[in-house]
């Protein structure tokens, strides 16, 4: 059956068969997908976020279906359907970076860089399994690793080259700002050799992919 998504009755019953799909999906077929599509559906159409979080957590526990995992940590780090439990969301991000979902393994190192969000801090494994997502060409690991070794932290030492190192692993996956990084170090001779042309290249570079992200931007906006 075709549905016009345009008519409110005909939209309200291709989402309910939706729902049931979904739940048919994960409780009858015991699709790890179909459970995760299924709290999807839960927290953007239902807006029913303890029936979401459970459903995360469940699969998260039972199928270690990493996606889950990490939606669950978010779950917990912000309090949404669930107490707000820092200390829980890391153990979740942590179960999702050990089933390959590279994002948990993001926001784990997050969490146990800073002394502000959970009980735990580990700098050596943040910086470790931000590497490892890097390596796995996570891009936002790659920059976030660039921006610690660019300005130092408590229990990060300050290091231009690992800096360099990283923010063209950044640029080369496409982040604009891991390109500006390039730039100016190029330009200052900052953990590398001075070089005008290569900051120059790095420059237009950075810009290009800015003004490709902003355009892209602005187009999901008009067509929202």
């Amino acid at each position: 059956m075709m549905y016009d998504l345009k008519d409110e009755e005909q939209a309200k019953e291709y989402l309910k068969n939706v729902g049931i799909e979904y739940r048919f999906q994960c409780y009858q077929e015991k699709n790890p997908e179909g459970c995760h599509r299924l709290a999807d559906f839960l927290e953007s159409v239902k807006k029913e976020f303890e029936k979401a979080a459970t459903v995360y957590k469940t699969n998260c526990d039972d199928s270690q279906y990493g996606h889950s995992c990490f939606k669950y940590g978010n779950y917990r780090i912000n309090g949404r359907g669930s107490e707000k439990d820092p200390d829980v969301a890391l153990d979740y991000y942590l179960k999702g970076c050990d089933s390959g979902y590279l994002p948990a393994c993001h926001n784990a190192g997050l969490v146990l860089i800073s002394d502000k969000i959970g009980s735990v801090t580990d700098a050596s494994r943040a910086v470790q399994l931000l590497t490892n997502a890097c390596e796995q060409k996570h891009v936002a690991s790659c920059y976030q690793l660039s921006g610690w070794f660019i300005k130092g932290t408590k229990s990060i030492p300050k290091d231009m080259t690992k800096a360099f190192e990283y923010s063209k692993k950044a640029c080369d996956l496409g982040n604009c700002y891991g390109c500006a990084n390039l730039s100016q170090m190029y330009k200052k001779g900052d953990g590398v050799a001075k070089d005008e042309k290569l900051a120059e290249k790095y420059r237009l570079q950075a810009k290009e992919l800015h003004d490709e992200m902003t355009e892209s931007r602005r187009t999901i906006t008009m067509n929202q």
